[in-house]
């Protein structure tokens, strides 16, 4: 099978497109065709060797997308044919994959391959943030990091759904556009005094999302007396440690966030995503046109990435 491989880690230049033995099914597992590949900054980490990557030389890099069972290895639950998604299995960079029953996502009849290789991972991430590290609530005010990335728009939309006012953070006025589009109610620069902004617009809010790490001493300062800061990421770098006497005198909770935490079955997989996949069908989430690339083209996908020109999610289609 063709895949999208690197022998080395390094800038995009590692990549090339180059045929590979076809995986070997182990039990419980079937085979997908890919028809939609969902590219991550993940995979750029792998690329350079920063990130958790299986397997040896040649890499293979994804862990996102969607496609038609070809062989289901004698399974009960999935027949060849059947339209399938997935959003944590490696080596996804290839024309097939290997993936266990436990982890693939069926499909409904208006979710296309695209979409889904769009949305399963950034969407799961938004869905459990927004439900389980806090379950957003009518009146509630919402400060969302990175408000223009992928997450940042779904969680905005499913704020929004929820009934919150919702309050973001971004670099520049054209990405503070592109929230807007998202439907953010507030928008603040990193550039500006954003804490005091923030606060003087709601009397601190209710519950702040920090994906940047390095800013989470401010999200506190920004989050009112009894309030919660969730923390899931860290793209500007470490945070300073928290004082657990400043959470005590404020009575407000700090939580960790990690979508693997809560994907823990195929059970769990399937409901988290139809209620995702019930959210786009219904309009009440919209997702960007992607920009594809073949796979073929995956050196050039990852320069498109990196370059952060991209606003909406960039997929490679075999």
């Amino acid at each position: 099978m063709k895949a999208l491989c690197f022998d080395r880690f390094g800038d995009a230049d590692v990549l090339y497109y180059g045929e590979v033995a076809d995986p070997n099914l182990k039990q419980g597992e079937v085979m997908v065709e890919l028809k939609a590949i969902g590219l991550n900054f993940a995979d750029v980490y792998r690329r350079k060797g920063n990130y958790h990557l299986k397997g040896n030389p040649p890499y293979i890099a994804g862990y996102e997308g969607a496609g038609v069972v070809i062989n289901n290895n004698g399974s009960s639950k999935f027949k060849i044919g059947d339209r399938v998604g997935f959003a944590d299995v490696p080596f996804a960079n290839a024309a097939l994959v290997a993936v266990p029953e436990t982890h693939l996502i069926p499909l409904p009849e208006k979710i296309t391959f695209e979409t889904a290789a769009a949305s399963l991972l950034q969407g799961l991430t938004a869905q459990y943030l927004a439900t389980d590290s806090h379950a957003v609530s009518q009146g509630e005010f919402v400060l969302i990091h990175a408000v223009a990335g992928g997450v940042g728009q779904l969680l905005t939309q499913i704020c929004k759904l929820k009934g919150a006012t919702v309050i973001g953070l971004t670099s520049s006025p054209e990405k503070a556009a592109i929230a807007h589009h998202a439907g953010v109610d507030e928008i603040f620069l990193y550039s500006e005094n954003w804490v005091e902004k923030v606060i003087n617009y709601t009397k601190g809010v209710h519950i702040t999302y920090d994906s940047v790490g390095s800013t989470l001493t401010n999200s506190f300062t920004a989050t009112r007396d009894t309030g919660h800061v969730v923390f899931y990421g860290m793209s500007g770098g470490d945070p300073a440690p928290v004082d657990p006497r400043m959470l005590m005198d404020t009575s407000k909770t700090l939580t960790g966030g990690d979508l693997w935490s809560y994907l823990t079955s195929g059970e769990e997989r399937i409901k988290r995503s139809n209620q995702l996949f019930e959210w786009i069908i219904a309009g009440q989430i919209k997702l960007d046109e992607p920009t594809k690339f073949r796979l073929s083209e995956g050196a050039d996908a990852h320069r498109y990435l990196e370059s952060r020109k991209s606003t909406g999610k960039i997929l490679l289609i075999p």
